[in-house]
């Protein structure tokens, strides 16, 4: 546990930023899971659309490494051209 007041708040901090990640990147899982269960090639490009740009926001925000985002996105374009 914490002893000083400057670490009792470093702990609220942590405690509040873990919350929000783990948020955001159910959010992230949930949102390529929409391009991966896509039936028709519509359907896939809009939930990409909708999934490149949390990719790419979860990048900047640091919340997945940059290449990883670059990754995914180019899996994902390789999965929809296979659909259609």
């Amino acid at each position: 546990m914490p002893n000083t007041k400057s670490a009792k708040k470093r702990m609220r901090q942590g405690e509040g930023r873990r919350l929000r990640n783990r948020e955001q990147r159910s959010t992230l899982r949930t949102v390529l899971k929409r391009v991966h269960a896509a039936g028709t090639s519509a359907e896939a490009q809009d939930a990409y659309r909708s999934a490149e740009q949390m990719l790419d926001r979860a990048a900047r925000k640091r919340l997945i490494h940059p290449n990883v985002a670059a990754r995914t996105k180019a899996r994902l374009r390789k999965l929809i051209q296979s659909k259609s």
